[in-house]
Formats: structure tokens, C-alpha cells, sequence
């Protein structure tokens, strides 16, 4: 048996545990303590309506003792809604698209109003470098995984009916500003097969897709040059693009209204135990559980510990690092332990062109065999394009800054050769955004560590967590509250699948 095939036997086997002993890290914390101290004089009573005065300002004052007797949520200090509590049922780490939609169902399967305390954390305020608002705003079903195209079947009907899921009463209405477009892939004779084979995957899960000779391409799209395009891809509805911010925020408001706290600030460490666990191969085998995490305020050497039930780490690009602080990944690699969560963040560029004499109205969000991408953005000759880089080729992630000779040397030569109106167009403006790239197969991993029997992934999208996010959030929600999915198995999602070395990997990541 391989060592990685030993090693995913490990984890089943630990069920049936021979002996135990508990460990506990050293990492805590000193959680502050109110006194409250309180002192009354009074002088002798003069009218009558003093007394009543006196007798109301007592009765608040015991209400307010009481309150802050053990077990209340009274503070002392002015309450500010952006700090973290102390104690939570479920702490939802990253406040992306993903993390509220975790939230908005996590409320909407709760079996009593207030039963779950939940708390979302995010560490940018401003959300100036969230994936969530920097991607290209596209929802498609032309992947190559039926589990990836029933998200994408079930985010769409969820987004084509958003106000019945997201309206707040006296609020205005969600308006995604749903273009749909469709999306059209090409392919060249190298891939014309594989296209097929997709097409095939899609129509058998429900996907609405046609396939189009270079011909019927040309007739359809006369903008497009069909040299050595062999076959193309078009999908007929649920596809398209939104804007992303849209969606964020009709997630978040709804979330909140239905009792989530929302908190802003970094995770900087937690405080588990260990349980050491012997399995039937006489292997010793450590089980992390979370009691608490830290939170760091914003610009601020203060935290707050929030002791909590369950955590769900949702923080995209940057989640392998909450695994870190977990321990897991800095044991050998032959070792469950030293598996890192292999998520990790990829820099992508995205441009603003203007072209007056760029293709119109029925545009769709194209993807050249190339690699390059380009879609309408409202109206005015407007579009935004981009491309992957080579492996070899990646970006520096520890910014945001936009590599302009990218475009001039990736982006435009293959976007003006498969669009000749494209010769003449002038960047207008461009940003850049993180993905978080799963370097093991390119798809997300949702569920529980096998070693962490208490923190939910749902994390490694590399790309589609957006358009995803509304299932994704109703299946991690199904995990924790029903203790399995319900509506779409999802299971080979799962980290089992990293320690068995077995990807699912998707043929058709843009």
C-alpha cells in the first residue's frame, strides 16, 4: 500500500481507538473581567415625584446589575457592532461572498429564532482587496465536473429568484443586473474532443448547451475570426455575469437581519486542545479541536478571544494559513499532519478596454483556447479581458499592483487576433485580485479536516466561488446542522480526497 494510501486508512481507522491521553497547546489568553461597582447617597426626600424618580432610577440600576452578572451579554463600554463577542456558536472566518452566504443559511435552517449565535469576521473593512468584488462578475455551467455544474444549475436558479431569498422588508429590491449572455468557449483541434466530452457531461446533468461549427459561429458572431477555431461551445441560459459587490451585500444585509453579527478584524492564533488518539495500526494520531480565536481589531494591538462551537474558514486565499497556526502542514509529508491545506493566493489581472467599434449587444463572455477572456461591461463600446499566466509565470501576491505589459504582450495580441475590432481599443482603467487557487486539483474543498473535528472548509474555488457561493453556502450549512448534504452530495469535495492523493480536477478552469 502507497504511503498516501496508508495514510487516508489512518484517518478511517481512528474510530476504533485503542487508547487516549489529552494534550492541551499552550495557547491562552487572560480574558477581561467587568466590576461593576456602584454607590448611592441620598439626601432627605423633599416632594413626592422625588421618590418616584429615585424608586425608577434604583429599578434600573438592579436591572442593570443583574444584567451583568454571569452569563449576560451587558457590557460597561459603549457597544461598538464591529467588535467581535466573546462567545459564538459558529465563527465564520472571511466575510467574502462565500462566508455570508455560510451565514444566510446557517440562519435560514436554525430550528428557533436566535438558536445559532453566528459571527462573521473579516479582516478588510473595506473590502479593497476582496476577491469577492475584484473578480469578473461571471456565472457559467460549461465545466467539465457534474458536481461543478450543479452548483453552477442550482447558484442560478437561486440568483434568478434572489428576492425571494434576500429582500428585507422595507429594503429595496436585489438587482444583480443580471446580464445573460451566455458563455462561448473555442476550441482548437488539439481540444475540439474534449469539448465534446464536456458537452456530453453538461447535457446529462441539465445544463442548457449547444455546440457550433466554425460556420454556424461565424454566422452567429461575425465579429469572431474562425481560423483554426474547430468547435465551439455556447451556453443557452443561466449564464452570464452580475455584479459581484451586488450579491455580497444582499447576502450580508439579509444575514444581518436575521440576527448574524458581523465583526471586523484579523485571526491571528487559536486556542485548541489535542487529543492523542492510538489507532488499530498502533499509530498515534493528534485531533485538534478549536475552543476559541482570537480576533485582532483593525489598525490595533487589541483582540478579543471569541470561544465558540464551530468554525468554518472560509477566508479564501488566504485559509492555509489558518491551518498553519493549527499546526498541520509543518510535519513531515509522509505525515496526515504535514498535509497543508494546498490553497493558496494567485494574483489575477483584469482590464478595462474602450473600443467604439468593439462587438455589441448580444456579446457573450468568450474564452479563447488561448486563455484570454473578454466580456461586454455595460454599454459604450466597454469591456473588460484578461488572461491566466503560464505556471512558470505567476505574479507576485504580496500586492495588488497591475502588470500593464502583461496586456501588451499576453492579452492583446490574442484578444485583436480572435477579435480584429480589437486592434484599435485603448485600456481605460485595470485591477487586480486574488483567487484561491487550490494546487492540488483547482476545485474547492468543502467539509471537515479529518484531523480538526470542528472547522468546516469552504475554501480553494480557484475562480468560481462567486458564482457557486449560494450553493456552497446551503450545502456547508447542511454539514453543520444536519450533519450531511441534503439537496446536492458534494461529498468528493471533500479533504479525503487530498490525503488520498485522488483529484477531481476540472477541465474547464478559466
Amino acid at each position: 500500500m502507497s504511503t498516501w494510501r496508508r495514510l487516508h486508512v489512518k484517518v478511517r481507522t481512528t474510530h476504533g481507538l485503542l487508547t487516549s491521553r489529552r494534550l492541551t497547546e499552550p495557547h491562552t489568553w487572560l480574558y477581561g473581567h467587568v466590576t461593576l461597582r456602584q454607590s448611592l447617597s441620598t439626601g432627605r426626600p423633599l416632594r413626592n415625584d422625588f421618590f418616584k424618580d429615585l424608586e425608577a432610577q434604583l429599578a434600573a440600576m438592579r436591572k442593570k446589575a443583574a444584567d451583568a452578572l454571569s452569563g449576560s451579554s451587558w457590557t460597561p463600554n459603549d457597544l461598538n457592532l464591529n467588535r467581535a463577542p466573546e462567545r459564538a456558536d459558529i465563527v465564520i472566518i472571511g466575510g467574502g461572498v462565500v462566508g455570508w452566504s455560510v451565514a444566510y443559511w446557517l440562519k435560514q435552517k436554525e430550528r428557533a429564532r436566535g438558536g445559532l449565535k453566528v459571527v462573521v469576521v473579516e479582516r478588510d473593512p473595506m473590502y479593497s482587496q476582496a476577491s469577492t468584488v475584484l473578480s469578473a462578475g461571471g456565472i457559467r455551467q460549461q465545466f467539465s465536473l457534474p458536481e461543478n455544474i450543479c452548483l453552477s444549475l442550482a447558484s442560478a436558479d437561486f440568483l434568478r429568484n434572489i428576492n425571494e431569498h434576500l429582500s428585507v422588508l422595507n429594503e429595496d429590491p436585489v438587482d444583480l443586473q443580471f446580464n445573460q449572455s451566455g458563455y462561448l468557449f473555442l476550441a482548437s483541434e488539439e481540444v475540439a474532443h474534449i469539448m465534446e466530452e464536456n458537452y456530453n457531461t453538461q447535457r446529462n446533468a441539465g445544463a442548457k448547451v449547444s455546440l457550433l461549427s466554425p460556420t454556424q459561429l461565424k454566422e452567429k458572431f461575425p465579429w469572431i475570426n474562425t481560423d483554426d477555431v474547430v468547435l465551439a461551445s455556447y451556453g443557452l441560459e443561466n449564464e452570464g455575469w452580475f455584479d459581484p459587490w451586488t450579491l455580497l451585500n444582499a447576502f450580508r444585509r439579509k444575514a444581518i437581519s436575521m440576527g448574524v453579527i458581523q465583526c471586523f478584524g484579523e485571526v491571528t492564533d487559536f486556542n485548541y486542545t489535542v487529543k492523542m488518539v492510538t489507532t488499530t495500526d498502533g499509530d498515534l494520531m493528534p485531533f485538534r479541536r478549536i475552543q476559541s480565536v482570537k480576533v485582532q481589531m483593525p489598525n490595533s494591538l487589541e483582540y478579543q478571544p471569541v470561544s465558540c462551537t464551530i468554525v468554518v474558514n472560509a477566508a479564501g486565499a488566504f485559509s492555509g494559513k489558518l491551518t498553519e497556526m493549527l499546526g498541520l502542514g509543518s510535519s513531515p509529508k509522509d505525515t496526515i499532519t504535514g498535509i497543508p491545506l494546498p490553497v493558496e493566493p494567485r494574483k489575477r489581472y483584469v482590464y478595462v478596454v474602450h473600443c467604439p467599434d468593439g462587438p455589441g449587444l448580444d456579446t457573450p463572455f468568450l474564452i479563447d483556447y488561448s486563455g484570454v477572456y473578454f466580456r461586454r461591461e455595460g454599454l459604450g463600446g466597454n469591456y473588460i479581458t484578461g488572461a491566466s499566466p503560464e505556471e512558470a509565470e505567476e505574479p507576485d501576491t504580496s500586492n495588488l499592483e497591475v502588470d500593464h505589459q502583461f496586456f501588451e504582450d499576453r492579452v492583446w495580441p490574442r484578444l485583436a487576433y480572435r477579435v480584429p475590432a480589437f486592434e484599435n481599443l485603448k485600456v481605460t482603467s485595470a485591477w487586480a485580485g486574488f483567487y484561491d487557487y487550490n494546487t492540488f486539483d483547482q476545485n474547492g474543498i468543502i467539509g471537515l479536516h479529518p484531523l480538526i473535528n470542528n472547522m468546516y472548509f469552504a475554501t480553494g474555488f480557484s475562480g468560481h466561488g462567486l458564482q457557486h457561493s449560494p450553493a456552497v453556502g446551503r450545502a456547508v450549512a447542511e454539514l453543520i446542522v444536519d450533519g450531511n448534504f441534503k439537496t446536492l452530495d458534494l461529498t468528493g469535495f471533500g479533504f479525503q480526497r487530498i490525503l488520498a492523493q485522488e483529484p477531481m480536477l476540472e477541465r474547464n478552469i478559466v
